[in-house]
């Protein structure tokens, strides 16, 4: 049982338990409260999903503009994605009661804090390409700043995430790991230049070349430094060390609060 089907179980009163001997179970004078036993029943390959690396593109864009409704054309258009897949994902989502249609057929986030938790809960950020290394610098904002104007300089588009996005984002949880999103990877003379050293131990810099490009919708400069959207830098946060779990919660809680 996910975070999400806890949280849809929880508002409508339902009790549960899994396989793998997680439960809540509540009824007069008995409360069962299980939690943290491990998926026992992983099954490998792909899965089908909407949360799939070319899929995604349609939440993310549903997150971007949560209070909007989108006909499928438009999804379509605004994604890249022919129509005939969005029609398919704009299903399952609609079966999954992640969507709701208003009166001319268009769609928008039922619940958009139950579609986040949805996709944070499904995404798997080392599906995307990551070069892990040492970039020696007086501190990760200087670093940050170096290493993107030199991938601007190359005209390699790149934006901040992680924890980096998330300090541009709101000023709270200083961080030591800087992650870019860059959409090849670099030459080596141009690491080089920002004295960028490939290492797994003791790495500061990420450079990511995602799986799909739609990682960079909705990104702007802030502060000067090109930055993914909030919604990207908030599933991007679920893989990173330090202080991402108050980075993700002050995030939320600043560009994210779609109940207030």
């Amino acid at each position: 049982m996910g975070a999400v089907g806890q949280t849809l179980c929880e508002q409508k009163g339902v009790s549960w338990f899994d396989l793998s001997g997680n439960a809540r179970i509540v009824a007069p004078g008995l409360r069962i409260h299980v939690e943290g036993k491990p998926n026992r029943y992983k099954r490998p390959g792909r899965p089908s999903t909407v949360f799939a690396r070319r899929s995604s593109r349609i939440v993310r864009q549903l997150l971007i503009e949560a209070g909007r409704s989108f006909h499928q054309r438009e999804l379509s258009r605004v994604t890249g994605l022919d129509e005939g897949f969005t029609s398919r994902v704009v299903r399952k989502l609609e079966a999954d009661a992640l969507v709701v249609r208003d009166d001319s057929g268009a769609v928008r986030a039922k619940d958009p804090d139950l579609l986040l938790d949805a996709w944070r809960e499904a995404y798997d950020f080392e599906k995307h390409h990551i070069i892990r290394g040492h970039i020696t610098t007086r501190s990760a904002e200087e670093g940050q700043q170096r290493l993107i104007a030199a991938l601007k300089k190359k005209k390699l588009r790149c934006a901040a995430t992680g924890l980096g996005a998330a300090w541009l984002l709101t000023k709270f949880a200083g961080f030591r790991l800087m992650t870019v999103f860059v959409d090849d990877v670099p030459e080596e003379p141009l690491l080089q230049t920002v004295g960028f050293r490939r290492e797994e131990r003791g790495a500061n810099a990420w450079l990511v070349v995602p799986n799909d490009e739609g990682v960079f919708e909705g990104m702007a400069d802030q502060d000067g430094i090109p930055c993914v959207h909030p919604v990207q830098a908030y599933v991007d946060l679920k893989a990173q060390p330090e202080r991402a779990a108050e980075a993700s919660a002050e995030l939320r809680k600043q560009l994210l609060s779609w109940k207030h």
